[in-house]
């Protein structure tokens, strides 16, 4: 079936298309969560650790939207906090004050257990 619309007709439909296709993508790439089920999850005090083990000194590690952060100094002095994943404690986000106190971000751009 082809049916024929006038052009401006079909620019708005693209429009709307194209729109609600970006949103979606905008609202999934939002989603903060981390989705590990609790049954894999790995104790704190490993992720304690580990951290300790690199030179962080580790102020608290609390669960937030299913992740682990921790807030901690890392092994140059800076403050930190960082959002690891609780099942694999791989690194989600990465957030350091510098000497200038300016806040610096480094996200993973792959998690499979988001």
């Amino acid at each position: 079936m082809n049916i024929m619309l006038p052009k401006l007709a079909r620019v708005a439909l693209m429009l709307a298309l194209s729109t609600s296709l970006a949103i979606g993508a905008s609202l999934v790439l939002a989603d903060d969560d981390c989705r590990d089920p609790i049954s894999a999850w790995q104790p704190r005090e490993v992720l304690r650790k580990l951290l300790e083990d690199k030179g962080w000194v580790v102020h608290r590690i609390r669960i937030d939207d299913g992740c682990y952060q921790v807030r901690a100094l890392d092994e140059q002095g800076r403050r930190v906090e960082a959002t690891y994943a609780p099942a694999s404690l791989s690194l989600i986000e990465l957030e350091l004050e510098d000497d200038e106190h300016e806040r610096r971000e480094h996200r993973e751009s792959q998690h499979p257990s988001r």
